[in-house]
């Protein structure tokens, strides 16, 4: 965090001060803000945020241990260090970090992408960082630090010479990007896809559109709204960026991708090539990222890029070192022999489906598709409906192996049997370690397994056993 008196940050949060022995609110402090003790380190500020498990406050003094130089609580606790008491740590945790960007962008020539979607915001997110380091000092978020915690956090880490800032803006329910969008005031907002991740929580594909919106909404007069020229809905949203006064710039495969296109793609089992056309300059781009549905999220990337000042050539030539998007995100695992993708951090029928897709199209003569799958969360009335018509796609694409881990996966299981997986094509195992068991008896060379599901069912951790395993 940027250097701000104690004074500074109680008036930011709106908080009490109670300085302990040695300190003043003249006091400056200037390490890093976290929520979790062990990552505090000298200086740092702790956020002790009330869990439904624990509670922050119980671990102010090993904070302090640390080096914590500062507390946010909800109430007082006894520890040798300076606190300022606020209602809620979560909301003064936004107002610190709103507090920070504001002065940094006073200061300086701080520029700001905001990015959402149903789908590949942190891939995309990753991308645009690795074009963007190239250019000055870049600060994204660590893994999917996208929510009301995880952003503010992300945001707390500029500098006075800070160049850029990425935020990956997640939500469960409408009106949380408005909010997390309103503590930076993107310049550049970036709308990957509207699709059914989190429905269940957002009541539905319409409410969707208009929690996604919210990024247009958040950009002013001057701002550059990077918008998905292939979706439908993500295009609908090009009116209401006008009335902000913003600019729209479109990306896609299709011709309505006017500002930065794909063509001639090529999809393999080391990458995906495919000719980028930018604002009618065109260059071969050789992605190494597992995918093919990640070539839209290479073109976002590189139209926030362009739009911020980077060539077509330096961004072409930094997304050409990327290997993987991120840990448990179309990891490659395993060998020669037997091929690992582990993608089970998350899980919607959008990706899930472009998961089995590229796992058909990677899978050359002489090779078997393995899908070890399991549920699909946060879908809620539409569970059921997703859950079937992923068991049906597997068994259309011809998956040779079909294994579905877990209770709340059955569905997927029971449809593909239905459509046809009768002669032990599908298999069903409660438990992950059941489903280890079988795939090492199960696998032989040639086999090529995709590893997907929803973070909540913990298929990430049976991919790494079955990479290490097959390695």
């Amino acid at each position: 965090m940027i250097a701000l008196t104690i004074a500074q940050i109680a008036h930011a949060v709106s908080g009490e001060t109670h300085l302990a022995d040695g300190d003043t609110p003249d006091t400056v402090i200037a390490g890093a803000v976290d929520t979790d003790s062990r990552l505090i380190g000298h200086g740092g500020v702790f956020v002790a945020k009330p869990g439904e498990e624990t509670d922050g406050h119980l671990f102010v003094d090993a904070a302090v241990g640390n080096g914590a130089a500062l507390a946010l609580v909800e109430r007082r606790v006894e520890a040798a260090v300076s606190q300022i008491v606020v209602p809620d740590v979560v909301v003064a945790l936004a107002d610190l970090a709103r507090e920070v960007v504001a002065r940094v962008r006073d200061a300086g020539a701080l520029r700001v992408v905001g990015i959402t979607g149903s789908n590949g915001k942190t891939t995309t997110k990753n991308l645009l960082a690795r074009i963007l380091e190239g250019e000055g000092e870049t600060v994204s978020p660590k893994a999917s630090f996208n929510n009301e915690v995880g952003a503010p956090l992300t945001m707390l880490r500029v500098t006075e010479t800070t160049k850029f800032l990425v935020s990956e803006f997640g939500a469960s329910a409408p009106g949380e990007i408005a909010r997390l969008a309103g503590l930076v005031d993107p310049d550049v907002g970036v709308v990957l896809m509207v699709g059914m991740a989190h429905a269940g929580g957002f009541g539905g594909i319409e409410a969707t559109f208009h929690a996604k919106s919210e990024l247009v909404r958040a950009l002013g007069a001057g701002g550059v709204a990077v918008l998905n020229a292939d979706d439908a809905r993500v295009a609908a949203m090009a009116p209401i960026a006008a009335e902000q006064g913003a600019s729209v710039r479109w990306f896609g495969r299709g011709p309505a991708a006017t500002d930065v296109r794909a063509d001639d793609v090529v999809v393999t089992a080391s990458g995906t090539s495919f000719t980028v056309t930018a604002d009618g300059a065109s260059l071969p781009l050789r992605l190494r990222v597992l995918g093919e549905h990640h070539v839209m999220n290479a073109l976002a990337a590189i139209a926030a890029a362009t739009t911020l000042g980077v060539s077509l050539a330096d961004a072409v030539e930094r997304l050409e070192t990327v290997e993987i998007a991120e840990r448990w995100r179309m990891q490659p695992l395993g060998s020669d022999r037997v091929r690992i993708i582990n993608d089970a951090y998350n899980a919607s029928p959008d990706s899930m489906s472009a998961a089995l897709r590229t796992l058909a199209q990677i899978t050359g003569a002489g090779e078997r598709t393995v899908a070890v799958l399991g549920a699909m969360s946060e879908l809620g009335e539409y569970a059921e409906e997703e859950h079937d018509r992923i068991g049906l796609l597997a068994v259309r694409l011809g998956i040779q192996r079909i294994v579905v881990v877990g209770d709340a996966a059955r569905r997927m299981y029971l449809e593909a049997v239905a459509q046809g997986s009768w002669d032990n094509e599908a298999v069903f195992f409660s438990t992950a370690d059941e489903a280890f068991a079988y795939l090492q008896g199960e696998l032989r060379d040639g086999d090529r397994v995709l590893v997907k599901s929803s973070n909540s069912a913990g298929l990430r951790f049976l991919g790494d056993r079955l990479g290490e395993s097959f390695s």
